[in-house]
């Protein structure tokens, strides 16, 4: 495919990625301008309409990667030296989230092996509860079926960020987040201002990449922004319109994942992450309330800590909720360094039996 043909098709993709999150945002779906276009473009390129794009084209990682690294800063700008007044007690949720990876890989992989009738390899590295490129790095190399892994672990992280800012409104009686008109932006920034931000995003990238942190491209931005935040030397903050487009950019990505996915294998696959999501979201759920009274937090705020959805993604639902995102942030972080420690651990005996 040429440079040209590639350019093309992805300013199409994200115009009509566009125009499906003004069409969420009208008729008020949670988080409209990532799920509007995640919907609408992983329809498209997994129904025979997906002539239009063709088998060599993939979604522009840079482009992605580097959107995802403004949702970082943003992220970031949110750290305050509260955060880590209760270290002691975050302690708590670092045994919970261990209790929380160990029981969900258990369950997953009996619901992919015997209801699914997955491969050992593929049912285990499947039933992951976070780190998806590292789990199909991992199951790749233990001989797993990549089209079936990459399916459920892509699945999960939409299924979540569908059904639980969904679920809350429907649990609150009344629309939450973005599709109740909260913001993720503070408000009007000068033009002046989105240098200092590139800036800040590039070296976070790069110090993210240079020392191996998990999401890197989220990761390091957020440690850039939160070490300018406490330091006091200046606060980033993002335009509106940026964050928007942030999200419909990663939104069009997700969707384009479903590209040469038959049908069959979706629906298959949606059905057992219905099931396994469910699952993850009632631990969590129950977890949440155990340490409510021990950690001070509120319960959306620890149902979201725990939810088994991408790190970008889990963080743009609690700005859109004003959930404390930091907080949930680095419990994630902490579920996907957990999750490939129990994979690496428990991966190499099935590779060795």
């Amino acid at each position: 495919m040429t440079r040209r043909a590639r350019l093309s098709t992805t300013i199409a993709i994200l115009a009509f990625g566009a125009i499906a999150a003004f069409a969420a945002r009208a008729v008020s779906i949670p988080l409209p301008f990532m799920l509007g276009p995640l919907i609408a473009v992983g329809l498209l390129v997994s129904t025979p309409a997906r002539m239009v794009l063709s088998d060599a084209y993939t979604f522009p990682q840079p482009l992605r990667q580097g959107f995802i690294a403004i949702i970082g800063l943003m992220i970031g700008a949110q750290v305050g030296p509260g955060l880590f007044d209760s270290a002691p007690r975050l302690m708590l949720s670092v045994g919970a989230l261990t209790a929380f990876v160990v029981i969900a890989l258990a369950g997953n992989y009996l619901l992919f092996r015997r209801i699914g009738g997955f491969d050992r390899p593929t049912a285990f590295f499947a039933a992951a509860p976070g780190g998806v490129y590292e789990s199909m790095a991992l199951g790749e190399a233990a001989g797993a079926d990549l089209q079936r892994l990459m399916t459920q672990q892509f699945l999960r992280i939409i299924v979540v960020i569908t059904v639980l800012p969904i679920g809350m409104s429907l649990y609150l009686g009344a629309p939450v987040g973005s599709a109740a008109g909260a913001s993720m932006a503070h408000g009007p920034v000068p033009w002046s201002a989105l240098p200092w931000l590139a800036l800040a995003g590039f070296a976070g990238w790069f110090l993210g990449r240079a020392v191996r942190l998990p999401a890197a491209q989220l990761t390091g931005p957020l440690m850039v922004a939160a070490a300018l935040n406490l330091a006091g030397l200046v606060h980033l903050d993002v335009p509106p319109w940026l964050v928007n487009l942030a999200q419909v950019v990663i939104g069009c990505a997700l969707g384009t994942r479903f590209a040469g996915i038959g049908p069959g294998l979706i629906l298959r696959g949606a059905a057992l992450s219905l099931v396994s999501v469910g699952g993850m979201l009632a631990l969590a759920s129950l977890i949440a309330l155990m340490l409510r009274p021990m950690l001070g937090q509120a319960f959306d705020t620890l149902l979201l800590s725990f939810a088994p959805g991408g790190v970008t993604e889990m963080g743009l639902i609690a700005l859109s909720m004003s959930a404390n995102p930091a907080f949930v942030t680095m419990h994630h972080i902490l579920r996907i360094l957990i999750t490939v420690a129990a994979l690496t651990a428990f991966g190499a005996r099935l590779r060795s039996s």
